[in-house]
This record gives C-alpha cells, structure tokens and sequence, in this order.
C-alpha cells in the first residue's frame, strides 16, 4: 500500500512540511509505504490551456508529470496534499501539478477510460494559513476537490489550521498530533487489512499488468493488487494498452518492475504466475497459483485480445472465491 505525500510549501522545513511529515510517519508506523514529492522540487511546468490532452490522452509538454508523476498517481492508495494558503489557494508550484492533471481528467471524461484503481483510492488534505477567516479554505478545498477528482480518488476529508503563521507554530499545536493519527487510523486501517495478491509473469508488459488492472477494478476496495515480472521490460505492451482500452481500461501511465520490486515491502497472500515458472519467487506463507497463460510479445491485436478475456474470466472467479462480488460496471467501446 503506498501513502503519496504531495508538499506543497516551498519551504523545506516549515509548519507545512511538519504536518505532512507527522502524517506519513504515522501511515508508516501502520505499515504503509510512503513516498512525498517536494512540488518546489520537480520543475513542472504551466498548463498551456492547449487541449492538446482532450484529444490525444497525452500532454504536449514533456516533463516529470508523465514519467514521474501520473505513474505515481496511478500507483497510490491514498494521496495526501499538505498546502498553505498563498492568496486563497495553493502555492504556484503545487498549482502547476494539480493544473497539469487535466490529462487524466481527459482521459476520464474526454475519452471516457476509466482508472482502475480510482475506485479505491482516496484523497486527503491538509492545509494551514496564517489568518483566521472563516472562507480561509474555501479555495484550496474547492481545487483539491476537482484535483482528486482528475487523478482518480476521493475526497475523503481535511485537517485545516489557521493562524499558524510562525516557524514551529504547527508544531506547537496542542491537538494536531491527536487528530493527525486518527485521520490516518480511519483512512488507512480498511486498506490494511485487504488480501494481498501478487500477478507475475516475464515482462510485466501485458498479461499481470491486465490481470492486475482486472482485479483492481473489480474488488480493490476489498483486495490489494500487486503486479510484477522475472525480467521487466522497458515499457508496457502497447497493443495490450489497446485492448484494455476496447473494454474501457485505462492502462496508460503505468511502469513494468520486477517481482523482488513489487514485493520487497510487501508479503503477498497469494502469487498468480502467468508462465513465467521457475522464474518466479516462491513466497513463505503465499499461496501459488499458476494460470499458464501463453506469451504475448510479438503476437496480433487478436491473439492478445483472446488472452484479455481469458484473463477477465480468471480474475472473476478468483474474487468470487475469496467471498467478493467482482464489479463490472466497463463496457466494450469498439
């Protein structure tokens, strides 16, 4: 389960930091893997306003938004903004991320694809100003609400402080350690507890990814996906990324990486091997499962779309096993 922090103060080591940094300590203490990208950090540069993304899927500018950011989106259980208020919202940095996520608001709404881990994931923020007006957070809450709507998560809630204006301010809070945990305890102790599975196969270019993205649209709120291969290739599969998308799947932004990778925080209950055999780890405790299903490097749209299916079917009765009642809500597009 990953915890993705996004820092927006361009200061390094002030209330705003502290307060993102006691959460995500906190989601650590719980088991939780967690990442904070610094937007001061990551040179992103301005939305052009070009629509470029309503129609192709992608941004025209080349940047770590597509490399390093929507991956990370994609990948998160649980976004967390920590903002202060600079004129009503966030600071330009942090502003030019949630501005450049209107590539997967494109995605989701222009060419209707649906993300599947967005039903799962959730969306918290955190935020501080030095005022004590009561419309304080009106702006931030109204951005991030149309922000975790764009990159796939809920709304869940906010801790907002005011009057913390001060360097140690936050710190000094007499509640906010209180509150921060059990904001984290709420979010977090559902996820915890999910079954996890772990879809390997050679590349983690294809078939785990399909059988990944399958079952976390299907039960994510119930299960925690994980997917990996022996000998990662460089990038996804893009026929598969095609036919995924006949069925409404969104499959862009994601990353192939290795078995060792995927599960070196995490210990799966289950391994479904896809015909990689040997290759493939043997987990003390996991249950392993292998489906046999044929390699797809090289092969035509059909022969991938065959393995789709069988894939889909597999994946439905495999939730239905552990108790759950898969989701089907896509539909075919071609």
């Amino acid at each position: 389960m990953l915890v993705l922090g996004l820092m927006g103060s361009p200061r390094k080591n002030g209330n705003t930091n502290y307060l993102l940094s006691i959460f995500m300590d906190e989601a650590k203490s719980l088991g939780a893997q967690t990442k904070v990208v610094v937007a001061s950090e990551q040179d992103i540069a301005p939305c052009k306003g070009c629509a470029y993304c309503e129609k192709k899927g992608v941004c025209i500018i080349k940047d770590k938004m597509s490399t390093d950011l929507f991956p990370l989106f994609r990948k998160a259980d649980l976004i967390v903004v920590s903002t202060p208020m600079f004129f009503y919202n966030a600071p330009s940095q942090l502003k030019a991320i949630i501005d450049r996520s209107q590539t997967l608001w494109s995605r989701k709404y222009k060419l209707k694809l649906i993300d599947p881990g967005r039903k799962s994931r959730h969306g918290f923020l955190l935020s501080l100003g030095a005022t004590k007006g009561n419309n304080l957070f009106d702006g931030i809450i109204l951005t991030s609400k149309y922000f975790f709507d764009a990159v796939g998560t809920s709304f869940d809630d906010i801790l907002a402080y005011r009057r913390i204006e001060k360097p140690g301010d936050m710190e000094k809070h007499p509640t906010v350690l209180k509150e921060v945990k059990e904001e984290v305890k709420k979010l977090l102790n559902p996820l915890i507890k999910r079954k996890k599975i772990l879809f390997a196969c050679k590349e983690n270019a294809c078939r785990s990814q399909m059988a990944a993205s399958f079952a976390q649209y299907m039960a994510g709120d119930k299960l925690e996906v994980l997917s990996g291969g022996s000998n990662p290739a460089n990038k996804i599969n893009s026929v598969m990324v095609e036919v995924m998308a006949e069925k409404g799947i969104d499959m862009a932004f994601r990353i192939p990486e290795s078995i060792d990778t995927a599960i070196a925080d995490i210990k799966p209950d289950y391994i479904i091997t896809m015909g990689c055999g040997e290759e493939c780890p043997a987990v003390s405790g996991a249950e392993k499962v292998d489906w046999d299903l044929p390699d797809p490097a090289g092969e035509s749209i059909d022969f991938i779309r065959r393995i789709r299916d069988n894939i889909e079917n597999k994946v439905i009765e495999l939730i239905k096993n552990f108790g759950v009642e898969p989701v089907v809500m896509y539909k075919y597009s071609r």
